[in-house]
């Protein structure tokens, strides 16, 4: 079969990009390794832990708010398979939907494990023998979209049983009593929290000095904050893991303080380890072509995404930038409009980072710590969700909006909000920022009340000159 393009990998990147090209006359095919569609998001990652995330939350305000609403609940009880079962279905639910945009797009779809013979030839093998060959596809162009999988150092004993992953804590079968995370990222504290809000003691040993070590630090010493005071998280900073072993039946982990040396040693009932992601590029055949590589292994692309050999092109969380499946997305829809003869383009600045713990934490543009080292003159707007009339009826008073703006043209440059509903209110910040608004624009918006995204608007008032309304 020959097709115009052909891509390799149907996660969010892989199965946009598939769409795009189809929606722009293009004959495409997608390759995928598993037997369901959407990748490491759909199917252990992004969705799965929002449905256990949102479950676990459930609980949580039953347990601990609900009589504060005056609502009464006697034998209130966690049940973890119901809630794994639930998640199963969401999952199901999702890639059945994009197994049915393929169909709509008329996109063709293989099972199987991807890789290049040539430039222009791909064959699909079976995944568990890739000495099987199950099909052989002509193509003018290839996107590769293999996406990611968790970085596991071999002295952690990595077992799939009580030393796990991102992918198996999704489908335990118990709530542990406790749980050793390590790496206080994204994925660390979101999948803490959801075993966390049952009860779990969950505790965290982390490289750095501070969880969410990307983001503006006063994010990170919110959250620390909220979490220890809520959940009971135990944090240890500053720590490298040396050994993670398990009986069977516990683990025990040994780090080593990096300040004098001292050995840390934890005993759980599981480890998580979330120390982050590599790029999936095995057998791909990329050699076989000339592809480059960068040297942390992923694929070097240039500013039209294209690798090194003609129409090889590249995105998602195997090229360079956050390992964020909305920035897939993106860059899918970028490479499908460029082949066509568009002018897409992607501003990787205005690409919002979000954590789904309660409070949420969401961020977009430059933080205070990167401007003040560039030499940025700015200006603040902070604005607690406390001094909030929505916050207060709903009882979610954590957290704040942080607007920075240039001190001299009110230029807003990065915006970053811990709170109620802050993964969807970034996205106001996010359009302000695409069309270049100042904190002074957003001041003078009309916003709804009572509504959490009040917040916004008295941030952007403090930002402009301290003129903040409600405190």
């Amino acid at each position: 079969m020959k097709y115009d393009v052909t891509v390799i990998g149907s996660g969010p990147g892989g199965y946009v990009a598939a769409i795009r090209c189809a929606q722009l006359g293009m004959k495409t095919a997608i390759i995928e390794r598993y037997p369901t569609l959407g990748g490491t998001c759909l199917n252990v990652g992004c969705i799965p832990s929002k449905a256990l995330l949102d479950s676990s939350e459930h609980y949580y305000n039953a347990a601990h708010n609900f009589k504060t609403h005056g609502i009464e609940l006697d034998n209130l009880k966690a049940d973890i398979n119901q809630m794994v079962n639930r998640k199963n279905e969401v999952v199901s639910d999702t890639c059945k939907g994009v197994a049915f945009l393929m169909k709509k797009n008329k996109i063709d779809v293989y099972e199987g494990h991807g890789s290049f013979v040539d430039k222009n030839t791909i064959q699909v093998a079976d995944r568990n023998d890739l000495t099987k060959v199950l099909h052989t596809i002509s193509t003018d162009k290839v996107i590769v979209a293999t996406g990611s999988k968790p970085i596991c150092p071999p002295s952690f004993n990595y077992d799939k049983e009580r030393i796990i992953t991102s992918t198996e804590v999704l489908n335990l079968k118990e709530i542990p009593k406790s749980i050793v995370v390590i790496g206080a990222g994204v994925i660390g504290l979101e999948l803490g929290s959801v075993y966390a809000r049952m009860g779990t003691q969950v505790t965290v040993v982390e490289y750095a000095d501070v969880a969410l070590g990307g983001m503006d630090k006063d994010l990170s010493r919110e959250m620390q904050k909220v979490l220890k005071k809520h959940l009971k998280f135990k944090f240890h900073f500053k720590h490298m893991v040396k050994e993670v072993t398990s009986d069977g039946k516990q683990i025990t982990l040994k780090a080593e303080a990096r300040k004098d040396g001292k050995v840390l040693e934890l005993n759980a009932d599981y480890c998580l380890v979330a120390i982050g992601r590599k790029p999936y590029t095995d057998s791909l055949g990329l050699d076989k072509i000339g592809v480059e590589m960068t040297d942390r292994g992923r694929i070097k692309t240039d500013k039209h995404l294209q690798t090194n050999v003609e129409g090889i092109y590249a995105i998602g969380d195997v090229i360079d930038g956050a390992m964020l499946a909305h920035k897939a997305e993106e860059e899918g829809v970028f490479v499908a409009e460029l082949m066509a003869g568009q002018k897409p383009h992607v501003d990787y600045n205005l690409i919002p980072g979000v954590v789904y713990t309660w409070p949420e934490v969401a961020s977009v543009g430059k933080t205070e710590q990167e401007l003040k080292e560039a030499g940025v003159p700015i200006k603040t707007g902070k604005f607690p969700f406390k001094a909030l009339g929505r916050a207060r009826a709903s009882g979610d008073t954590d957290g704040f909006v942080k607007i920075i703006s240039h001190k001299d043209t009110d230029e807003v440059l990065g915006v970053h909000m811990i709170g109620p509903r802050v993964a969807d209110l970034i996205a106001e910040a996010v359009t302000a920022m695409e069309y270049r608004a100042s904190a002074e624009d957003i001041s003078r918006m009309s916003h709804a009340h009572p509504t959490f995204a009040e917040a916004v608007k008295e941030a952007a008032l403090g930002a402009t000159g301290n003129r903040y309304l409600h405190i």
